[in-house]
């Protein structure tokens, strides 16, 4: 690979978001939308702490597979309209979801160590 990089890249704090892939173990989380059932393998799960609020998860997107075993992706908002606090009837199942990928972020407070060369 032919790639050079240069400067100091600085994070802007005003609207920071992150996203977090967590696997999911097969059959373990079966998504359900006009009657169909989709089987979760993997979510994405953003969060986002504006004008440096608290962390906040706004939506998690979804891989599942169809019961054909067609892939389908699903996002599903956890905010309410106004945007100041989860939105109403979403399955705990889907909470859980985003608790496994607070957890594995260190609860959104990621921590990373540089790989040594």
């Amino acid at each position: 690979m032919d790639l050079s990089a240069t400067g100091e890249p600085v994070m802007t704090h005003e609207d920071p978001q992150v996203r977090v892939g967590v696997h999911i173990g097969q059959g373990t989380c079966i998504l359900i939308r006009d009657g169909i059932d989709f089987a979760a393998y993997h979510a994405w799960v953003e969060f986002a702490a504006p004008d440096q609020k608290s962390w906040t998860a706004e939506k998690v997107e979804f891989s599942a597979k169809r019961p054909d075993g067609e892939s389908v992706g699903l996002t599903v908002d956890l905010l309410n309209d106004a945007c100041d606090g989860p939105r109403d009837g979403v399955p705990d199942a889907i909470w859980k979801v985003v608790a496994l990928a607070a957890t594995s972020a260190g609860d959104v407070g990621i921590r990373y160590t540089a790989p040594t060369s």
